[in-house]
């Protein structure tokens, strides 16, 4: 799907990061190859976003060490950051709902050519950089599993027309674009249904299995990945990777009343992550 990549490994070790309002996750150790599926789980509030993107670079630890590809955070935090890739994170990713997805994929892809390509990319012929432009919009297409002919409008259709999944995997295609070595995935499991959230499992091992790694935020991890708890522990205490279980079915109305109650704490898992960072440092 869109051809290999040579993913990174992902390694922490006491991992934490303290802002205004307390500690918004600590204690994290885990290791993962390259090319890994790395879940963070956890119950919204419990500091997924931060340890995300901590994780990809875009946050600084407080407490701890962690290491991507070689780079050690936080003291190469740009260095990870040209390695890697955030999806569907709120207040950082997020969507214009006036725009098409062709001028989305058209911005992401200019952005790319301007600040992620050699110096030599932006010297090709014109039609040289289109034709590099269209075959990257194509391949980040089909990896997240997003085909335009399939939308209300085709490519013309607005994100505010879009169905959940497609705009979480719009999200994951203007990710893709740059060919990130680590893709870093939010909320990946809110407000889906049971087959929609089978189809976007199934869909990262498809990106981990073509060498990206994979950090996703979850609620309930799936059974064959690397599984990472943010859940409350004691200082010290580190919240190693767990063997993953099959998930039991819930009840319908459990589980609406969960996904509810997911969403509802949306905005304040938004203002702590926006307050670590403002804390911490974003970069």
């Amino acid at each position: 799907m869109g051809g290999t990549v040579a993913g990174v490994g992902v390694t922490a070790l006491g991992l934490g990061l303290e802002g205004p309002r307390g500690w918004a996750f600590r204690g994290v150790s885990f290791e993962a190859e390259p090319g890994s599926l790395i879940t963070i789980e956890g119950p919204s509030g419990t500091g997924r976003t931060c340890l995300l993107l901590a994780l990809t670079g875009r946050m600084k630890s407080t407490e701890g060490t962690a290491t991507v590809g070689g780079s050690a955070l936080p003291k190469r935090m740009a260095a990870v950051r040209h390695v890697s890739a955030v999806a569907h994170v709120p207040g950082v990713t997020d969507l214009e709902p006036a725009l098409t997805v062709a001028e989305h994929l058209h911005e992401r892809a200019l952005l790319q050519r301007r600040f992620g390509d050699s110096l030599r990319g932006l010297l090709r012929p014109r039609a040289e950089r289109k034709s590099e432009e269209r075959l990257r919009i194509d391949a980040a297409l089909k990896s997240a599993g997003l085909d335009l002919a399939s939308l209300p409008k085709g490519s013309r259709t607005a994100v505010r027309d879009l169905e959940r999944p497609e705009a979480l995997r719009l999200s994951l295609a203007l990710a893709l674009i740059g060919r990130p070595q680590l893709l870093g995935v939010d909320d990946t499991d809110l407000k889906l249904s049971d087959a929609e959230r089978a189809e976007i499992w199934a869909l990262l091992r498809s990106v981990a299995e073509n060498g990206t790694t994979v950090v996703a935020v979850c609620s309930e991890a799936p059974a064959g990945t690397v599984v990472v708890s943010t859940g409350p522990t004691e200082p010290g205490e580190p919240t190693a990777p767990t063997e993953p279980t099959d998930a039991t079915d819930e009840a319908p109305a459990s589980r609406d009343a969960q996904e509810d109650a997911q969403e509802d704490a949306q905005e304040s898992d938004g203002k702590e992550a926006a307050d670590a960072l403002a804390e911490a440092g974003r970069a």
